[in-house]
């Protein structure tokens, strides 16, 4: 099993925020259960640099101790089938980050 952690940065836009919040009640629990770790989230970002900024709503980050803790969420048939709550209510952009591996 992988030491390293992994990152997930979301950006979102919520369309439909009574159909994304039937999402975000059932995400926590999912979250829990592949020992993932809420970070923190941002409804007003700041873009500082660059051509092309994310859209400004919300911004997520959470994180899994291993690629296959986090591989395991992904596929979890609960997530995907919680998950059509919030393509159905929002605009999404997902990306997964590797952490460091560890030193030593």
């Amino acid at each position: 099993m992988s030491d390293t952690k992994v990152y997930f940065i979301v950006n979102l836009k919520i369309h439909d925020s009574e159909v994304y919040r039937i999402y975000e009640k059932g995400f926590f629990p999912i979250l829990k259960k592949y020992d993932g770790e809420f970070i923190t989230f941002d409804d007003n970002p700041k873009h500082v640099e660059g051509d092309n900024p994310i859209e400004q709503d919300r911004m997520i980050m959470f994180s899994f101790p291993s690629s296959e803790k986090a591989d395991a969420w992904w596929a979890d048939p609960d997530y995907q089938e919680l998950s059509k709550n919030r393509r159905a209510s929002t605009s999404i952009t997902l990306t997964r980050i590797n952490g460091l591996p560890p030193r030593g």
